[in-house]
């Protein structure tokens, strides 16, 4: 049986920059967030005492959250541009 594969489009630059600058926005507005989410829980840790984050927000939800999203965020911007082939 014969497996027959469509060729692959041509793509010109402009769409490969445009694609290339989404991603880096993309990546920009994830590393935003991760800010955001890491501010907002050490705003929550200058509650007064006992109002602050439970250890589970502590644990799950606060710094490694805001790390992670602006890992990620870092990763996805960060990409070089393709080169063409």
């Amino acid at each position: 049986m014969k497996k027959f594969h469509r060729p692959k489009p041509a793509t010109d630059p402009q769409s490969r920059y445009r694609r290339h600058r989404r991603l880096v926005r993309f990546g920009q507005v994830l590393m935003a967030a991760g800010a955001l989410v890491a501010i907002g829980h050490w705003i929550a840790h200058l509650a007064p005492a006992g109002q602050g984050p439970s250890i589970t927000q502590d644990i799950l939800i606060g710094y490694p959250t805001g790390g992670l999203l602006i890992l990620i965020g870092a990763v996805i911007a960060g990409r070089t541009e393709t080169k063409k082939r």
